[in-house]
């Protein structure tokens, strides 16, 4: 038996050891969430009430765009009618915030006429190239008025502009009836011109799409202009340069490489069944979130002085068998956080360093009530040696029914909560797996190979039987009034 408990011992420390050290070889650590790195969050609730599953299709869109965005381990949730997106490390806090709560309702329109920003000097504008209608070199009215974006009708005639990067109407065109919608366009990826050295947009069409998009080529004909209609802008108005296109295309423009890759991604992951409006936008800077790692760093070491001290002067050389418990959970707690976190995308914020924190309690609990059974069995008259296997065995009846409420109540939180808060209940109830985990491997035979050497149960300072056995030791600790 004293063997099997050596064996199980030195697997579960060279386990930790391996772990661990595999996990720092990497140069692997935990993902951090938005409140211990910085990045930004934003909650949208949509316009007019939806159906649950358009909420639902919603989510799932813009959780792709986020991820093609290259954000580390975002955590995009849904609460009751609002969606909660929060995008931790995000470099380019205002842009990503654009893309993901863009409705993006994409048309493709046939070119009427261009024409010059509204208030603008007359000018003469190039002869329209719309089939149809005959060429013009006549002066462009400026007082045609510009169609809203919310009433973007793609069954209508609108005037949309197009704007530069900084957002100002460079030109505006009159545009007929949409002939093709986004859903035509089934992939997209921005590229680098070969020829031109610009930036332009390679983009995949999906089955009926090619049907329909070669139907308004032909229409438009050659050099005819099509104008790429985002949410009542004018994105781009390329002219064909052909009417046959088999099942793939190119658009071409004036693109800057921010533009050409905001353009791909909204044509790659379609447009959002619902239009969202931003309720709350919060921006954390990358300086707060170390301040709040670095608090939360420092208040777990001092706890965790604290306990393990209070635990030694206590127990005595029990107190060391929970030191060490503490530092092979800790150890296995950061490789299984650092391994779900590149995989899975689990990331750490500061509500799931608290569920850590907590749990540091409720490991501490299974030691006391280990160790407060072998203090009734050391009171009846046994020794350490006899009183160890009994004791646990009668022990660890109590710790699993401890953590199995504390697991199921994490489990509980979990389901039902969103946010920060579910964070805290998934790394309490890992922390109480873990729990359960080491103290059948690890305290259990620890503490009966320690009950069989002779210096630490009846050394004067160490020893645990004189420890269990004083009634320093046995007293109860002083209640503290209410």
């Amino acid at each position: 038996m004293r063997r099997s408990l050596t064996v199980s011992l030195v697997v579960i420390i060279l386990g930790a050891l391996l772990v661990l050290g595999a996990t720092l070889a990497s140069g692997n650590s935990p993902q951090l969430g938005l409140d211990l790195q910085g990045g930004a969050s934003v909650v949208l609730q949509p316009k007019n009430k939806v159906p649950s599953g358009t909420l639902d299709q919603a989510i799932s869109i813009i959780r792709s765009r986020v991820d093609a965005l290259g954000v580390a381990e975002p955590d995009i949730s849904r609460q009751g009618d609002s969606i909660i997106v929060q995008l931790p490390g995000v470099k380019n806090k205002d842009r990503a915030l654009e893309i993901v709560g863009q409705t993006a309702q994409l048309y493709f329109r046939p070119v009427v006429q261009a024409l010059p920003p509204e208030g603008a000097t007359p000018t003469t504008v190039p002869p329209t190239t719309q089939p149809g209608s005959p060429p013009t070199s006549a002066p462009a009215p400026t007082d045609v008025p510009t169609t809203p974006s919310d009433q973007d009708d793609p069954a209508a005639q609108v005037v949309l502009p197009q704007k530069d990067s900084k957002g100002r109407v460079t030109t505006r065109y009159a545009l007929g009836p949409a002939a093709v919608k986004g859903q035509a366009i089934s992939s997209a990826k921005a590229v680098v011109d070969p020829n031109s050295g610009g930036w332009s947009v390679n983009f995949s069409l999906s089955g009926d799409g090619e049907k329909d998009w070669n139907t308004m080529a032909a229409k438009v004909g050659v050099k005819g202009q099509i104008a790429i209609d985002l949410d009542g802008v004018v994105k781009s108005a390329p002219a064909l340069q052909t009417t046959n296109f088999q099942g793939s295309g190119t658009i071409t423009g004036n693109f800057t490489e921010g533009e050409a890759k905001d353009l791909a991604l909204v044509l790659s992951y379609g447009s959002l069944p619902v239009q969202l409006v931003p309720q709350t936008v919060q921006t954390v800077s990358a300086s707060l979130g170390k301040d709040s790692l670095h608090a939360g760093l420092v208040a777990g070491i001092v706890g965790l002085g604290l306990v393990a001290l209070y635990m030694l002067l206590y127990y005595r050389a029990l107190g060391l068998v929970v030191w060490f418990g503490l530092a092979l959970s800790g150890a296995y707690m950061y490789a299984i956080v650092t391994y779900l976190g590149q995989n899975y995308g689990l990331a750490l914020s500061l509500s799931g360093a608290v569920g850590i924190i907590v749990s540091v309690g409720v490991t501490v609990d299974s030691y006391v009530v280990y160790f407060e059974r072998l203090k009734d069995e050391i009171r009846s008259g046994k020794t350490v040696r006899s009183s160890v296997d009994r004791g646990f065995a009668r022990a660890y009846r109590t710790i699993l029914a401890a953590d199995a409420a504390s697991f199921i109540g994490a489990v509980v939180l979990y389901l039902l909560s969103v946010g920060s808060v579910r964070g805290f209940a998934f790394f309490l109830g890992l922390s109480t797996l873990l729990d359960v985990f080491i103290a059948y491997f690890y305290t259990r035979p620890m503490v009966v190979l320690l009950g069989r050497n002779r210096f630490f149960t009846e050394t004067r300072w160490v020893g645990v039987a004189r420890g269990l056995a004083s009634p320093q030791a046995a007293a109860p600790p002083a209640k503290v009034p209410a």
